[in-house]
């Protein structure tokens, strides 16, 4: 059974469609890759597939599980974390509240709450550990590529049997795109199932088990990296 499953899925904003039929799968502890130009439907897709968006047509499944029709606080609460495009964190608070919202749905209310949260916080500080000296900070503070680890961090609060990634290296210095890479293949490396969507393709592929190009909301190929690095059409359009 694979972890999630994408199958002939229809999605888009108001009457425009933008997703014409994708269908992909991840298998549990795989990272796929999805690539495209601007505008191909990357970021329709990952909100359609974790409930930002309802989709028009077709079917979201995880773990064996329909989806499509389910809120997006449900599908979280099922085991789906979406990190979006952008980073969108929450600026007056602190990193750690920032992380804690994150795992609001696993936490008690009163007893146990510091003794579960501590367990978590520490695993996501070992794994970013400027967030850890920046845990009192406000989040509007930090620099775009501590943003990103916050906002990869908060995804990860709520245990995640699948992690959508929107673009983490969008708008960060060089530096700060080997760092968050560097983090990918870790979680990568402890078994984590993940959907990456990413600009560079290179570096999609380089962590990727599998990938896919979309192009104006259909899936143009697909394929192991090494596989699609031989294809002439994505050579051209994008490791050229």
């Amino acid at each position: 059974m694979n972890a999630l499953e994408v199958d002939n899925l229809k999605a888009g904003y108001n009457k425009s469609e933008v997703l014409h039929g994708i269908s992909l799968k991840v298998g549990k502890g795989q990272l796929v890759s999805l690539i495209g130009s601007n505008g191909a439907g990357k970021t329709t897709l990952m909100r359609a597939v974790s409930g930002m968006i309802r989709p028009s047509d077709g079917a979201v499944s995880l773990a064996g599980k329909p989806i499509q029709r389910e809120a997006a606080s449900k599908i979280v609460r099922l085991g789906m974390a979406h990190c979006p495009e952008g980073r969108r964190v929450f600026a007056p608070l602190t990193v750690e509240d920032n992380l804690l919202l994150g795992a609001y749905h696993r936490l008690p209310g009163f007893f146990g709450y510091a003794r579960k949260a501590k367990a978590r916080l520490d695993h996501i500080y070992a794994l970013f550990p400027r967030l850890s000296e920046r845990r009192g900070q406000l989040a509007g503070t930090l620099s775009g590529g501590e943003q990103q680890m916050l906002a990869i961090g908060r995804a990860l609060m709520s245990e995640p049997t699948v992690l959508l990634l929107d673009e983490p290296s969008m708008g960060l210095a060089p530096v700060m795109v080997d760092t968050v890479f560097d983090a990918i293949q870790a979680l990568k490396r402890e078994g984590i199932t993940m959907l990456l969507v990413e600009q560079f393709a290179q570096m999609a592929l380089a962590v990727a088990d599998y990938a896919y190009v979309i192009e104006r909301g259909q899936l143009a190929a697909e394929g192991s990296p090494d596989a699609l690095r031989q294809d002439p059409r994505v050579l051209e359009a994008y490791l050229g």
